[in-house]
Order: structure tokens, then sequence, then C-alpha cells
């Protein structure tokens, strides 16, 4: 996306990058009895036999991506009790504006809706800025009750973008975390997920059930408007495998993750937020490339993929892959099972073709799931039900839809995870995920880079006041000395005595300093870390996990 941030104060914000209910499932089954060790018979040693494993009931069949059969039979059962209304519901998650909950409370059990996304403007901030925990936990509460109130036994999908880094709506006093770049400089994939699980355990304690994340787009560098660091690796192999264990992390937590853009955002140059951007690679291409790291979610179970708004003319010329019936084909072709989403409905990509909510039913009859963000939830249910009763949409998708959301929530529902963590318990960690990404392209790789006295310019006025702050801790003082050059989100290369790039790492390359630094991240514990390193008293063990002009990717001390 940046399709999945910060959104602007504007009445359909869309999901872009700059800067857990309660219920039960019915048809649960108990599992069956283990069988007695069978008894020693004659010309035998004596020893007893070793103890046959049981065989699970039919309703622990698993179904490859989390539920079992007993989850869809539930599932099943429960749509089709359900009216045209109710079953297009359960495929709508919206946006709202504002922190009015119980007004969008009210719309979900109007519309029969299976959840909203909370955004950035719905997230209620505390005297100081930071925030309001309790109102955001009371606020999805509210959620939570009002699809009870239809009679539902299975909670609602509450989503978030939470990806690290500029993608992430929620702030202090939750853990702030680095771009996600940083785990591919780490390249621990343990540290991955134990990542996703602390990520996740802070939401689950304010009561989400899902997070749109992690991105596993390859970036193609600075050619790539919309990803750049949100993709963890240049590489497909490492982004697979570091993408899967930050969403396997967030399953522990008991978050839904979703892994997200298929067919890959990542090589294309136009951002979907604005325009419709056009894959042009092959299906053999993008096989070898883009399509690993989704291939490797689907092989892992993973539960949800979301589909962006991408053409693909070796697929279906001119159409958005999130609104493809050969798109959609071709994930299931993967062994997709789970719950397609689409990205935003609301984004230029869609909109400037698709106008009104025309995009809705044609999704769901292309095969989505769970259709995101559209720019009127009314009329989308409206347009879905039209289509329904019309036959432009077949009554049996709307019912797999709604199914498959349901089969997930009803299982999300009955699955045991750990108590949510508290707000901002993951800091630590934070800080042990940067001081193992940081990078250094050029300058000395042990003992101090700077003096203990230097000039500091560039970034914002709180990365300045955070650099500051930590390099007071480490023994830095400002004000004369080397020039430290601070580079964020999409600023140009800088002349300085140190370079330091916040985000994504390419503005080094053109760079004139005999010290550049790749940080991939802006929190305070992003900052600890680059002190420590500047004065010496830390290490810089990443590696570059893409090209930076002449530097190829594995580039470090």
């Amino acid at each position: 996306m940046l399709a999945s941030a910060a959104c602007t104060a504007v009445p359909a914000p869309t999901r872009s990058g700059t800067p857990s209910g309660s219920g039960t499932s019915a048809g649960t089954e108990a599992p069956a009895p283990s069988a007695s060790p069978t008894r020693s018979g004659p010309g035998t040693t004596g020893s007893p036999a070793a103890p046959r494993t049981p065989t699970p009931s039919p309703g622990e069949r698993q179904l490859g991506w989390g539920p079992q059969q007993r989850d869809e039979d539930a599932a099943r059962a429960a749509v089709a009790k359900m009216s045209v209304e109710q079953k297009a519901g359960q495929v709508l998650m919206p946006f709202f504006a504002g922190t009015d909950f119980a007004a969008q409370a009210a719309t979900v059990e109007r519309l029969h809706l299976g959840g909203s996304i909370v955004m950035g403007d719905n997230v209620p901030s505390s005297a100081d800025g930071t925030v309001d925990t309790a109102a955001m936990a009371a606020g999805i509460g509210r959620l939570q009750k009002a699809v009870r109130a239809d009679g539902r036994t299975w909670p609602a999908v509450i989503g978030v973008d939470q990806e690290g880094g500029m993608v992430a709506r929620l702030r202090a006093p939750l853990t702030e975390w680095p771009a996600p770049m940083s785990y591919g400089a780490a390249g621990d994939d343990g540290l991955a997920a134990e990542a996703g699980t602390a990520l996740a355990s802070e939401l689950a304690g304010l009561g989400f059930t899902a997070d749109f994340a992690p991105d596993m787009d390859i970036t193609a560098g600075p050619q790539d408007p919309t990803i750049g660091a949100r993709a963890m690796s240049g590489s497909p192999d490492a982004a697979a495998r570091l993408g899967v264990g930050f969403a396997e992390g967030m399953l522990a937590a008991g978050v839904l993750p979703s892994a997200k853009h298929f067919p890959g955002h990542g090589t294309v140059t136009v951002d979907s937020h604005e325009n419709l951007p056009v894959q042009k690679a092959t299906v053999e291409e993008l096989r070898a490339k883009d399509w690993k790291p989704f291939q490797a979610a689907i092989d892992a179970g993973l539960p949800i993929i979301m589909t962006g708004h991408i053409s693909v003319p070796a697929l279906e010329p001119g159409v958005p892959a999130s609104l493809s019936t050969a798109s959609y084909a071709t994930l299931r072709s993967m062994g997709f099972k789970g719950v397609a989403v689409t990205d935003a409905l609301n984004m230029g990509a869609v909109q400037k073709q698709f106008p009104g909510e025309s995009a809705a039913p044609r999704a769901l009859a292309a095969g989505a799931d769970l259709l995101l963000m559209p720019g009127d939830v009314a009329a989308a249910h409206a347009a879905v039900v039209s289509a329904v009763k019309a036959g432009t949409v077949p009554a049996s998708r709307l019912d797999e839809a709604a199914q498959r959301v349901v089969t997930m929530m009803m299982w999300r529902a009955r699955t045991p995870v750990a108590p949510g963590a508290a707000p901002g318990s993951g800091t630590a960690l934070s800080q042990r995920v940067s001081a193992a990404a940081v990078t250094v392209l050029a300058g000395p790789c042990r003992g101090p880079i700077v003096p203990g006295r230097i000039r500091l310019a560039g970034g914002s006025e709180l990365d300045r006041a955070r650099f500051a702050k930590a390099a007071q801790a480490a023994g830095i003082t400002l004000g004369s000395g080397p020039l430290v050059t601070l580079i964020g989100y999409e600023e140009p290369a800088a002349k300085a005595d140190v370079v330091v790039a916040l985000d994504a790492p390419w503005p080094l390359a053109g760079s004139a300093a005999p010290a550049k630094v790749a940080l991939y991240g802006r929190s305070q514990e992003a900052f600890n870390v680059l002190a420590a390193v500047l004065a010496g008293k830390a290490p810089a063990p990443g590696k570059l996990p893409v090209g930076v002009g002449a530097h190829a990717p594995g580039t470090g001390c």
C-alpha cells in the first residue's frame, strides 16, 4: 500500500503509509479418548506395546489454514440461517471517521458487518497526546458488543495497520517498533518471530483480533514508491522466512496476521493510492520472485492474504488484482484456502476505474472474501445485496465468502492464547531489534565513529530530540565538531562527516560522507542504538538486506 498506514484528515481516509473479542463456536467436539495400551501376548518379552495414537474425530480434521472441520461445519450452519443482508455484512470491513465508537457500533449492528478497521483518526488520545488505551479498549469492546446483538457467537474482525516503522496507527504508550526492513538487516528469523509475538500481544491486550501485517513484498529499491523499508528484504527467500516467522509470532499472541500485497507491490513503480500500477513480469518471473513469500505464507497455513490494486497483464490486463478473477484463481491454485481480503477499496487505483461502490460486488464476484474500506459502507452493502439478488454475483459466492470469514473467527474465538501484554512491554525487544539491524556501510567497524562532541542536522524535530537524549546517555555532546546528518523518509542525499539513513537506506548511495550508517528506524530505542554505535560503545552487526548504490546486499561490518 503505502497501503497500510496513517490516515489523513479527510472524510474518507485511504490506507496511506506516510507519516479481543470473545465468543464460542458451535459444533465444538471433544477429542476422542486415548486408546488403552495393548497387553503383551504369548511369545512377547512381556513389555507393554506403545500406546496407539488416538484417531482424531472428523471435526478435528485440519483445513490447512488454521481452522478445523468443526469450525467450517459450524460456520456453514450459521451462514445458512442468514439473510442475504446479513451475509453481505459479514464480508464488509469498513473504516469510520473520528472516535465515536458508539455510532460505528450502530452501523455494525444495522448492516450486520463482519468488523471494522481502526485508522489513525479513530485512536483516542490522552491529555498528553499519547494513546488513551482504556478508551481504545472500551471502543473495541463496544464494537464487539454490536456483533453479539446480531446473535453471533463469534467475534468481529477488528483490525489495524501496525507494521512498525512508518506504518503504525498506535504510538506511545505502546511499543514503537523500527521499520520491518530491520528484520532483514538483522537476518534473524527467531528475532522476527519474537517481535511479531510482542507487537501482537499489545494489540491483543486492547481487543484487536487482526493486524494487516506483515508486508511480504519484495522491494525493487529506490524506484519503489510505496513499500520501501516496509519490506523485510530484497531477497525473496529472506522475505519469505522472515515474514512467515513474524506472522507465526503474531498468531501465537492470538492476532490474525495478513500477508500482503499479492501479487507483490514492491517491484512496481506506481503508488496504488493514486493510480493503477502495472506489473509487466511473466507468471514464471513472478513465481521465481514476487510470489515466493506468498507461497511460503500459504505453505505455512497463514489465515489471510491481502490482494493489492496491481494490474498483471499476464493474468488479466487492465484489472486490479484485487478485482481480478484470474488473480484469485491463481492464489487458490497456489494452495491458499484462507480468507482473501482486498486492499482498501477507496484507493485511487480502484476508485478511478470503478467509481461509487461498484468495486465491492466486482471484487466479491472475482473471489475476494473480505472487502476492506469501501468509501461508503452502506452503499457497498446495498450494492452487494442488489448484485446477489440480480444474479450478477452468484449467491453461492457470497455464501462461500461469508463462510470463510465466519470459519476464521470461530477458530479465532476458541483458540486459547496468552493474555494480552501491557502497552510498552516490548520496548527492550524493540531496542534489541535495532541493535541487531544497524548497519555501517562506510567508516570504522570498531571504536568510535565520532569524537565526544558533534554537530547535528537533518531529520525532524522529534528525530533530533531523540538523538540528543540518546547522545547524552552515550557521552556525546552536541554543539561543535564533526557534522552528523539524519536523512528521513524520501529526503535527498546529504553531505556530512556522518550520514545516517533513518528509514530505507537508499539515500546513502548519493551521500558524500566518510561514514554512512543505515538505522531502519526512528524510535527512541533506535536512536539509543545509533548513539552507542557512534560512540564506539556497541557494534553494528547488521547487513544490508537490499542493494544501495555500489554496496551489494550483505554489505556491513
